[in-house]
Formats: C-alpha cells, structure tokens, sequence
C-alpha cells in the first residue's frame, strides 16, 4: 500500500507539472485556436483536487491510541504520511497537533471539515505535539507520541440511563505543510478509533463494552459513533470468540457459545438471529446476580488471560457448562474425577468439581485472581490428593505436570532474615496435614482463614471453615444444585515456616 501511494503520488505530481508546462507553452506562444475550448485550467483544477485527495486520505494513524483511556495515564500512538517522501514535505518537516474532541465535534468536524466556533477541545493532553521525521531506510514520514496523558476531560451532560463510559470521543490529529516550494498548501487531519475516557480502573469492564460493541457493530461511513441498539445472536458470538481467542490464545467453542447464549438472554434463546440488545450485553443484571452479563464474561476473559491461558489453550478447562450439567457429566465416573467450570455466582471464579466414592459430587468455593496470586491453578490441583483424573479420565499430573512450581527441599531465607512459608491447598475432612520435610524441624499444619485476603498470624493458631457439601442428585432435591456456588470451602492450608523455624531455635 506505502508504495503504490508514493506511486501514485509521484504519477499524479507529474502530470500536474506537465499540464502546467502545455500552460506555459500556450502562453508563451500565444496558441488559441478559434473554436477550441482551452481545458487545461479544468485539468489543472481536477489534478490538483486528485493529488489533495490524496494526501489527506494518506495521512493516517500508524499505531491507534488505547481505547479506554485513563486520565493521568500516559499512552502513545504513532501518525504517518505515506507520500511524504515522494513529495518532499520531509524538506520542511510538518508538526502534528493532537486534541481530544467529543462525538458532536465529530460529527461537525466531518460535515464542515473543521470544527467551527467552538471549537475547543474536550480536554486537555499533555506532550500532545510532535515533529514528522522521515526515515532515509524505510523512506517514512512519520511522529511517535510517547509521552501523552490526558488530564483532564470534559463531559456532556448524560440522558436517562446513559453512563459516563457510554460517552465515545476521538483524537483529532492535524497538521500543515506545502509541496512544490509553497505552490501548494495542504491542511491534513485524521480522527482516531472511538475513545472512552475513564478515571478509575472499576470503570473499565464496562467501558470495553462500549468499546467492543462498537468496534464489531458500526457501519462503514456512518455518523460519528453511531451503532445499533440491537446485533442478531451470531454476529455477538464472533466477536466474543475473537475477543477471547485475542486474550487468551483459543476461541471459544459452539458449546462455549451456546452457553453465552443461554446466559445472554436469560434462558430465552430460540436461535442465532434472535437479536440480542444493548441492555440484556451491558446494562441489565442477569438474573439474581448483581452484575451484567457483559461483566461476567469480560471478568471470566480477564482471569483467563492472567492465570489460565496454558490449560484453557491445552482444553484443560471445561469452563462454560452450567452446574446441573456438570454433575450429569461426573456423577457415573469413577471416584476422584473431576472438571474446572466457570462460577456463575462469581465474577471471574473458576471452580473444581469433583466426584466422591459415594457418586456424590461436590463443588469447591471458587478460586479468583487474587486466590492464584497467591498459589497457581495447577498447584492447588496437585495438593488435593483426591483429585486424581481430569474429565473424561486423564490423570492430572499428565493435564498439570508442566504447569506444577518445582517443589525446593529448603527455603533460602530471605534479605531480612525469614524463611519463606510454603502455602499448600487443603480441604478438612478430605486432606491429611501437608508433609513438608525439613530435617530437625517440627512438623505442623495450620488452616488458613475462609477469607483469602486474610493475613495468616506468624503464631499457631487455626481457622475452621464450612465442610463441602454434596450436590443434589443423591436424595438432596433439585434446587439444592443452584446453592453449589454459594457452598464456602475452606481451600486453603497453611505451613508457617517462619513459626516452625522460631520453634527449631527455641
């Protein structure tokens, strides 16, 4: 593309300077033959208005600004002219201008080609002006922004059930520069991909709904930054597919989608046209849940991405399959098989279940973010020993082998003088104590608080959690599945090796 524009660039430059020397030619020798209409001022006309089209629809945006933008967040972008060479514009380097504009200044910007009275901008960014340099090698006019931050937006006043990250802006670059020794002057500007301002990180889910219905759902040449209300089902189901193959390394399968589906309409799914609105996406709760249905995926995506990508991408992780399911599937396995589901009741939980000899099946108290923090998925598998198979009958040190810590024998100490503790995961009444040797040293097991955030005391003590309870199916009733998410397990143990070490000196 770069070389075809400079092409083009330098075929229409040249026409332009040859229907101008015929112009001089006819002046200096007075040719006006009787009857014959002069064109060349129409054809001066016409090649000037084809190279102008040209330079400003090559001056783009090489790398867009980020998307949700936060303010006092520095983020960069990049801005290019691909027949900046050709045309020598390099000799007198332009500078580029970057401002914030709201959606009507959009719209008025691409009516009248300019912004017009008020045309202030809707915030204020630092570092927001650069030089275009031009690369010899590559022969690339271009400005890297790498220092911007927004400090400052300002907002238009909110209708009905608008929020603040519904509100859509843009980054306008401008710029100015002549070819042809200050013949011509050019008054180029570009407008960046759809922005959504926040200030703080909570804001986020939802400001990438935004972000992510209009990206999949705007139609070319529209009106700054329409979308529709309402998308059919397999439209949102591509773009949740590749939104989470981008994230995560693997798409989401026609069972995941199916699923979603379900989930998004509220149980009511009839078929992949049923039209799916912006309200049931991001705006209403899902049922007896305090979060929306955009909320529950983008937090699912988000843990994904962080903790899960190597046994989501080996389809280690079941994920999307609703609790009854889940206990149909385990319930005539043998004793210790068991699945990773996605908690409905969570946001962004991942939960074990598991079968016991009995048949009965059973459901840990979901594992987030912070939980694997503090110990991995895959570890926390290996230290429950009751866990043996991964659905359908894959042994779990063949599923998480590769992804276990490697255990140490001792424990450096650290700068300050303390021995690291080891955290192992266990569940009373299914997990004996942890055994960790360390020679000469007494050997205890402490429980861990119900509440992960909970700093563990350096001085023995315990915690005892709710015992996990056995899922429905077994002379429980029916509706006694739908509290297995709300189950409270304690998961985790705790080996305190600085306490241990404290006893050893004493």
């Amino acid at each position: 593309m770069f070389y075809r524009c400079e092409s083009l660039a330098e075929l229409i430059w040249t026409n332009r300077q040859q229907i101008k020397e015929v112009d001089r030619l006819k002046q200096k020798l007075a040719l006006d033959p009787p009857g014959v209409r002069d064109a060349l001022a129409q054809l001066l006309s016409e090649i000037t208005q084809l190279l102008s089209s040209l330079v400003t629809s090559t001056f783009i945006i090489e790398k867009q600004p980020p998307q949700v933008m936060k303010t006092n967040t520095r983020f960069t972008a990049t801005v290019r002219l691909l027949v900046g060479g050709k045309l020598n514009v390099h000799m007198t380097p332009p500078q580029v201008k970057v401002t914030i504009i709201s959606e009507a200044q959009a719209n008025i910007l691409l009516k009248n080609d300019k912004l017009g009275k008020n045309g202030d901008a809707s915030g204020e960014i630092l570092n927001n002006t650069g030089t275009m340099e031009y690369q010899q090698a590559t022969r690339q006019l271009s400005v890297s922004f790498r220092n911007m931050q927004l400090k400052k937006i300002k907002r238009a006043e909110k209708k009905g059930t608008e929020s603040v990250m519904d509100e859509k802006f843009s980054l306008h670059f401008q710029s100015q520069f002549s070819v042809g020794g200050g013949e011509l002057v050019f008054h180029v500007w570009t407008l960046s991909l759809p922005v959504v301002v926040i200030v703080h990180g909570n804001q986020e889910p939802h400001a990438w709904a935004t972000v992510t219905w209009d990206n999949a759902f705007s139609e070319p040449g529209r009106v700054p930054f329409t979308v529709p209300d309402k998308v059919p089902w397999n439209k949102v189901a591509e773009t949740l597919s590749l939104k989470f193959r981008a994230a995560t390394g693997r798409p989401l399968t026609d069972e995941n989608l199916c699923f979603l589906a379900q989930k998004a309409f509220r149980g009511n799914f009839t078929d992949n046209n049923q039209l799916l609105s912006w309200a049931q996406f991001c705006k209403e709760p899902l049922n007896e849940r305090n979060f929306t249905f955009w909320e529950w995926f983008y937090a699912v995506m988000k843990l994904t991405r962080e903790h899960l990508r190597g046994p989501w991408m080996d389809n280690a992780i079941l994920g999307f399959i609703r609790k009854k399911q889940a206990e149909e599937m385990l319930q005539n396995c043998p004793n210790g098989t068991f699945l990773l589901r996605f908690s409905d009741s969570e946001l962004g939980g991942i939960t074990i279940a598991w079968v016991s000899e009995n048949q009965e099946v059973f459901m840990l108290q979901p594992f987030t973010s912070k939980d694997f923090g503090i110990r991995s998925l895959a570890d926390r598998i290996s230290d429950l020993n009751h866990l043996v198979n991964l659905y359908p009958d894959i042994p779990k040190d063949i599923a998480f082998n590769k992804y276990y810590t490697p255990f140490q024998d001792s424990q450096p100490t650290t700068s300050n003088g303390y021995v690291r503790p080891l955290l192992v995961t266990q569940i009373p009444g299914w997990n004996g104590p942890a055994s960790v040797s360390y020679p000469n040293t007494p050997q205890h097991s402490f429980l861990q608080s119900p509440d992960p955030g909970r700093d563990t005391p350096s001085v023995a003590s315990s915690y005892t959690g709710s015992v996990a309870t056995p899922a429905a199916g077994t002379g429980q009733g029916v509706d006694y599945l739908d509290q297995l998410d709300e189950c409270n397990i304690d998961i985790n143990g705790l080996v305190n090796l600085s306490e241990l070490m404290q006893d050893y000196r004493q």
